[in-house]
Order: structure tokens, then C-alpha cells, then sequence
């Protein structure tokens, strides 16, 4: 199947504008206003966490507990993650060297 070039540059067109809506959508609904609402407020610092809790969640949903390596390379990354965040307190870095962990775990030490 060949994509021809202009269908390629309608695709790029609707995914600027649809990012661009997305950005300035939150300036036109409350950009006269002075004072955030309570609910967009409480969204803001409830959600970050909650978003968190789901992408461990979904990462290690099908972790295996009862085979080799019995989610060990998980664990460990996971045990990285945490330790690199409290050293650092930048979330980049400590996702950063937790997937570069697993990923070496992965591939050497637990290599089935």
C-alpha cells in the first residue's frame, strides 16, 4: 500500500491543529478568569498520582510470580526507579534508569 504525499501532509495538518486545539482550548475557557476553578485545581494535583498508579499498574500487570525469573528484573527496576527518584527528585531520570535496568536485566541476567 503506497501513501501518496498529500495524504501524508492532510494527516501531518490534522495533528498540528488538533495539538494546537488542545493547548489553547485551557486559555480560551480560562483565560478571563482570575482564579482557577476548585476542580480544575484538585484535577491538577490529584491526577499526576493517579496516572502514576496506573502505568505501575498496567507494567506490571503480567508479571509472572510462579516462573523463572519470578518477576525479579520487575522488582529490581522497580526497587531503581524509587531509589533514583528519593536520590534525584527528577521523575526523567528515575523512569531513565529503571527502564535502562530492566532492559539489562532482561537481556543478561535473566535471558531466558
Amino acid at each position: 500500500m503506497t501513501i501518496s504525499v498529500g495524504y501524508s501532509i492532510v494527516i501531518i495538518a490534522v495533528v498540528a491543529v488538533v495539538t494546537w486545539l488542545t493547548r489553547a482550548i485551557p486559555f480560551v475557557v480560562f483565560g478571563r478568569r482570575q482564579e482557577v476553578p476548585k476542580i480544575v485545581r484538585y484535577l491538577g494535583t490529584a491526577l499526576p498520582t493517579a496516572m502514576i498508579a496506573i502505568l505501575v499498574v498496567y507494567c506490571l500487570k503480567a508479571v509472572d510470580l510462579t516462573a523463572y525469573p519470578f518477576g525479579l528484573a520487575e522488582l529490581i527496576s522497580v526497587a531503581v526507579v524509587v531509589g533514583v527518584h528519593l536520590w534525584k527528585k527528577n521523575v526523567l531520570v528515575s523512569i531513565a534508569c529503571g527502564t535502562v535496568c530492566y532492559m539489562i536485566l532482561i537481556r543478561t541476567l535473566f535471558a531466558v
